[in-house]
């Protein structure tokens, strides 16, 4: 275990004279209950230090199934004693052992008397020699360069080790000798210590040649920068280096040294700096300041090739297809389209970058685009475009981006782009070019060569086994990307641990938008002393947007699997960064976006020469399959709901050096042959808050770097930023300010405990964190898990600072649900407030962990109410681009209109008047997509995948416990494995494709109750594609909110899961995975339920075994009822790993919904499209404008309306064509469809 536990501190100890075998050091609250409950007696006890008190434990008792906890705090005086009631007099004791053997007694207070220690596990010794798999037989020494970091404080663990200069061997010779010498010598009077002085002037012996050195150095410079002194500082230097060296006058005279060097070392600073000072007003011309040359290097015009692609119908008329040149203008804003006509002539037409309304990416075929240009009158007309490949298009897109950002009227940036580089450098110095590292040249998933040289805004570098010193090291990283992109990057942070290092640059314009910049280190080297093996951390704000990342050096060796799990988690819970206040949370849920990279050394289970015959042939697929980071997120070991990009490059350890062509397997060691099989140790993942925009739009590795035996790895990012927001209304009367409410709140926690709860509450937009009062509801039907609730009257209702709707939507709510025992977390979440705007209340629910643990599930109602003067808001630059759900069963061309809503369209969102996000799906066609989808679809056939998910139960029960919940299940719930659709086990692509009912299902109108809505920390591919479709076609095209990829699985199966709801008439395309509020458990024969998300964060696996206690737990641990909708097949290829979720529009929604397509949907749908279904009018179940708007796809016009007065659905009959103008309905089509919806109304009372 990691050092630094709660009491065991320096001094006098209250452990005694040697930790008793009870005590647990720091061992997590749930390793905790996981003992006691293997322990399984009444009375079975330990001590552990406490998560909540430094310097105090906590006492943990197992009684009658219950684990009991008692806090032990220290008083003033450093005396101990058991928390105890008002009024009650505690007993003190100096130590632990003498509190414990009290307790030991019986009729002393506790619930029981402690009967069984429970013994801490010791750590094998072999377990911690974790040499290096590289060259050298030792660990390598830490480097004698000093870090450029800042200087090691509270937050910046520093070496502990001694220090490897002799002292330590010549003062135990002296101790043991010479020591008795010098003790006789005073016996008899003498006044001094010879011996000891001559074994102190030979330990400092290196010292003076040192210092000599640098007092040298000391000495040029004062005689550049500080002329007037330079001489006397000279002279004195020379004085004391003349002195004849010996005796008691050597020692003198070093320490005469030191006080020089300590004087000029904190003076020379500040002389240089008025030297230059002096020198610059004195210098007849300046150079330009930096941020004028920042956009010196300007992007060329760059041309497309493209097909302009035409339905059926028009093909017969114009005979061919056409062919057009786009070119983009990034400098000049402008977009030229030009076709060829006859006799080689050209027609073209100039847009301006204010012109181009939208751009909309087809998912079905990936090389398509829709452009949607303005025309006069507020008339807009969509184009589609056909490029020569994926990557054209991805390429297209970013320069478009580009341009409307640089001509942006906005002061402060929407989106910026990250480089993150990763690489083990094998302790040899970088070779003179690395440009195809910085350039995302080589394998794998690389930009497109337009766009490889547009610099990104920051760029973070961490490597391993860097033996180059700091200073060196970002001076050359500076100059290599000066030579790319002409612009002279500002390092804001540079973290070191003996050879593992991190360093961010960023952008010159940039360098005025960081602040709280903050760094730290963790060792997980031998005894996790040594920083050998270890992680470096930086986290930063860019304006509102916090980030965070880490760079980390894990232990070796194919085997020690679970030794890396552990050096995950100690970093996670002892590296030291982002906001103090949340040091109740782990750092995964500090930052909006937190990225984690290095040499994770995580390997692959399979015999070497398959692996090879897999590489040779480049099939990736099967080898991810036995990916050990791949296998331990799926039992949800380590990096609990982060993402990572789909890997479609070869291994990138351990090659030969000098060479990409072959792998070095096998090394002779004196222990024997030791085998590294090639892995893929290299890795880049990351984590975001939900609602937030991130895109990994790269991710590889170079071929033509070869000093090592790792290839450096590289992945770039478009992230979504805020602005630090300023009111323009100033802070909020009374009455427009805006509130944060709860109806009402339902955790259910893993634990054997029954004590009583609080939430916590912290958010940036609050002055402080609140606090809730205990529960007033709580009840278990099993052993390990608790279900406690909090009515309305028991929840704070929360005062943002500001109340502007463009604030509180980029604005999030992190919670934590602590125990009143103890004030110890059992589980965190965060929450996005933008899904929560409205006027009416919506529900959430999410997954709560602890520690890097998933610790159990939270659910509630809430709203976020913004008065009506404070509901501005504007598009976003990353909304601009949104993706279209193509038609995958009618005839091109045809399409559906749909409905972007909730879980049904019933569900009321507040839209926020925004585009759709952007999404960068991948660079592949669809069969490539098919054929490489290791992390999702890697275990179609494999029925044990993702048993260890909050949604089944048989995770949480504890090793040793029998699990009652399983065995109650009726077989004739779960679905018969041999009818299950093979396709089925395939998770959805980001559209989430068609599902098919199950059998049974009845068709009927759409349930009109409203629906429970989900909220995750990261999207399931449902979430972000809910839409009803309108119209007898089985697909649809619509808008994307793009959102981080799915975080979460479904929760525990409620009460109510067995009611099958009522389909609608037409066949509903739907997502693989039923949002929270949809999941049905489907009769015998039924369609399967598909496999997991895998290692992007969902695990909702095929039903098996294990799975028999989701149902049970469904009836017993949840009184609310969750109508909804069966399980669907998919009908398309799964997406990117990694990839932003979100692109589906048939699934139900947990977020605002959004409606990117705007005016020239219509004109390429039938009547029939838009008519032919009833549900296209108000139905009986709807009661609000927003309601109404979301079944018809068009809620983009909620504000307007309501803004105007049309805030109720009774008066709305009476509104006219004018009356849509003025509410911002522009598009004929669409006040159609508004003005025949509301006639059908009529028609229909």
């Amino acid at each position: 275990m990691a050092g630094g536990g709660g009491g065991g501190g320096s001094g006098a100890s209250p452990l005694g004279h040697a930790p008793p075998m009870w005590y647990h050091r720091d061992l997590s609250r749930a390793a905790a209950e996981e003992l006691l409950a293997r322990a399984g007696r009444d009375g079975s006890f330990l001590v552990r230090d406490s998560e909540s008190v430094n310097g105090a434990y906590a006492l943990c008792v197992l009684f009658q199934k219950h684990v009991h906890t008692y806090r032990i705090l220290p008083d003033d005086e450093g005396f101990l004693a058991v928390q105890t009631s008002q009024g009650v007099q505690p007993k003190r004791f100096k130590t632990l052992p003498e509190l414990v053997s009290l307790y030991l007694q019986p009729s002393q207070g506790l619930v029981t008397t402690l009967l069984y220690p429970v013994e801490r596990e010791e750590t094998a010794v072999s377990d911690d020699r974790d040499y290096s798999d590289g060259e050298d037989e030792k660990p390598p020494l830490p480097p004698r360069s000093s870090s450029t970091s800042t200087p090691p404080g509270p937050d910046t663990p520093t070496d502990s080790t001694p220090a490897a200069n002799g002292l330590s061997t010549i003062s135990h010779e002296y101790l043991k000798g010479s020591y008795a010498l010098d003790l006789e010598a005073v016996k008899q009077g003498a006044s001094s210590l010879p011996h000891l002085n001559k074994t102190l002037v030979a330990s400092c012996k290196r010292l003076n040649g040192e210092v000599d050195k640098v007092l040298s150095g000391l000495e040029i410079l004062s005689k550049v920068f500080d002329q007037q002194s330079a001489f006397m500082v000279s002279k004195m230097i020379q004085q004391v280096q003349s002195v004849n060296q010996g005796g008691d006058q050597e020692l003198e005279n070093l320490v005469t040294k030191l006080a020089i060097l300590k004087d000029l070392l904190s003076s020379i600073e500040k002389k240089a700096l008025k030297a230059l000072q002096d020198m610059s007003l004195t210098s007849p011309c300046s150079p330009p300041p930096l941020h004028s040359m920042r956009h010196s290097k300007s992007i060329p015009v760059q041309a497309f090739e493209v097909k302009l692609d035409v339905y059926l119908a028009e093909l017969t008329k114009i005979g061919k297809s056409q062919k057009y040149t786009l070119s983009v203008d990034v400098e000049g804003g402008r977009l030229v389209v030009m076709k060829k006509v006859k006799d080689n002539q050209e027609d073209w037409i100039t847009y301006t970058h204010d012109k181009i309304r939208q751009l909309i990416k087809s998912q079905r075929v990936q090389n398509k685009l829709g452009i949607v240009f303005e025309k006069e009158k507020d008339k807009s007309q969509r184009k589609d475009f056909i490029f020569a490949s994926a990557k054209k298009r991805e390429a297209f897109c970013q320069l478009l981006q580009l341009m409307k950002n640089k001509h942006s009227n906005q002061d402060e940036p929407d989106m910026i782009s990250i480089f993150i580089g990763t690489w083990n450098m094998g302790s040899v110095p970088a070779p003179k070019n690395v440009a195809s590292w910085v350039l995302c040249r080589g394998l794998g998933k690389t930009l497109d060569e337009m766009t490889v040289t547009i610099p990104h805004d920051l760029y973070v570098f961490g490597s391993q086994e860097n033996s180059v010193c700091d200073r060196e090291w970002v001076e050359s990283l500076r100059a290599l990307l000066k030579e790319q992109t002409e612009l002279d990057y500002k390092p804001i942070a540079v973290q070191t641990l003996w050879n593992i290092k991190l360093a961010v640059l960023v952008k010159p314009e940039h360098e005025n938008r960081i602040s709280h910049v903050g760094m730290s280190s963790v060792k997980t080297g031998i005894a996790n002393t040594l920083g050998n093996k270890g992680a470096v951390g930086v986290s930063f704000m860019f304006n509102g947007t916090s980030f965070g990342f880490v760079n980390c050096h894990l232990t070796s060796g194919n085997e020690k699997i679970a030794r890396r799990n552990q050096n995950y988690l100690d970093i996670l819970r002892l590296l030291s960064l982002g906001d103090k206040q949340l040091s109740s949370f782990d750092i995964s849920l500090r930052f909006t976006h937190l990225f984690w990279l290095g040499d994770l050394n995580y390997r692959l289970d399979m015999d070497i020469q398959e692996i090879l015959n897999y590489i040779n042939r480049k099939e990736f697929d099967p080898l991810l399959k036995v990916d050990q980071l791949n296998l331990e997120r799926e039992k949800n070991k380590v990096f609990l709901r982060f993402a990572e990009e789909e890997i479609s490059f070869p291994p990138t350890y351990r090659y030969e050096r000098g060479s990409r062509d072959t792998y070095v397997w096998q090394k002779q060691k004196a222990t024997g042959m030791r085998t590294n099989v090639p892995s893929w140790c290299d890795r880049i993942l990351w984590k975001s808050y939900p609602e937030t925009h991130i895109v990994c739009n790269s991710y590889g590795c170079t071929d033509d770097v070869v000093t090592s035996d790792h290839s450096p790895v590289f992945a770039t990012f478009e992230v979504g930023v805020t602005s630090q927001f300023v009111s323009k209304k100033g802070l909020p009367k009374s009455s427009e300010q805006a509130y944060i409410e709860f109806e009402s709140i339902e955790a259910i926690v893993k634990t054997a405990s029954r004590t009583k709860f609080f939430i916590e509450f912290y958010s940036t937009c609050l002055e402080e964190f609140k606090k809730s009062y205990e529960n007033d509801s709580q009840s278990s039907d099993n052993v390990n898990f608790l279900r406690v609730g909090w009515s309305n009257k028991q929840l704070t209702t929360l005062k943002p600072l500001l109340s502007e709707i463009e604030y509180l939507q980029d604005q999030h709510l992190l919670l934590t649900v602590k125990s009143l025992d103890g004030y110890e977390s059992y589980g965190e979440c965060v929450l996005a407030l933008k899904s929560m705007i409205g006027s009416t209340a919506q529900q959430f629910h999410t997954y709560l962990s602890h520690r890097g643990e998933e610790t159990g599930n939270i659910r509630g109602s809430m709203r976020v109410r913004v008065p009506s003067e404070r509901m501005g808001t504007r598009e976003r630059l990353y909304e601009w681009i949104s993706v279209d759900k193509d038609e995958t069963s009618g005839p091109k061309g045809k399409s559906a209109v749909v409905c972007r809503s909730g879980h049904e369209p019933s569900v009321i969102r507040k839209p926020l008047g925004e585009l759709g996000k952007v999404s960068e799906e991948g660079e592949r066609n669809s069969k490539e997509e098919t054929a490489a989808r290791p992390k999702q679809d890697g275990s179609d056939s494999d029925p044990s995948i993702s048993k260890n998910s909050y949604n089944n139960p048989a995770y949480y029960i504890l090793e040793g416990v029998p699990n009652q919940s399983a065995a109650a299940v009726s077989p004739e719930l779960l679905p018969s494995p041999t009818s299950a659709n093979p396709q089925a086990a395939k998770p959805p692509p980001p559209s989430a494709g068609a599902r098919s009912k199950p059998p049974g299902a009845a068709s009927g109108p759409p349930h009109p109750r409203r629906q429970v809505r989900a909220i995750s920390e990261e999207s399931s591919s449902e979430d972000d594609g809910g839409a009803c479709v309108v119209g007898a076609q089985g697909g649809g095209v619509g808008s994307t909110l793009n959102r981080p990829p799915p975080d979460f699985p479904p929760p525990p199966l409620p009460k109510g899961a067995l009611e099958m709801v009522p389909e609608a008439p037409f066949t509903k395309p739907r997502s693989l995975y039923p949002d929270l509020a949809e999941v049905r458990i489907p009769a015998a024969g039924s369609a399967a339920h598909g496999d997991a998300f895998r290692r992007g964060g969902v695990g909702a696996g095929a039903l098996d075994d294990q799975s028999c206690s989701v149902l049970q737990m469904a009836k017993t641990l949840s009184d609310s009822e969750f109508p909804g909708q069966p399980p669907r097949a998919p009908s398309a290829p799964p997406p990117l790993r990694g990839q932003p979720m979100g692109l589906g529009l048939d699934a139900c929604r947990t977020f605002p919904p959004r409606n990117p397509i705007t005016e020239s949907i219509a004109e390429d749908m039938p009547e029939e499209a838009l008519w032919g279904s009833s549900s296209s009018s108000l139905s009986v179940g709807e009661s609000s404008v927003g309601e109404w708007l979301q079944r018809l796809g068009l809620e983009r016009y909620e504000q307007g309306l309501l803004h105007n007065g049309w805030d109720d659905l009774e008066f709305l009959s009476d509104i006219t064509e004018e009356d849509l103008e003025e509410a911002g309905v522009h598009d004929p089509a669409h006040k159609r469809i508004l003005l025949e919806s509301l006639r059908q109304q009529q028609q229909q009372k």
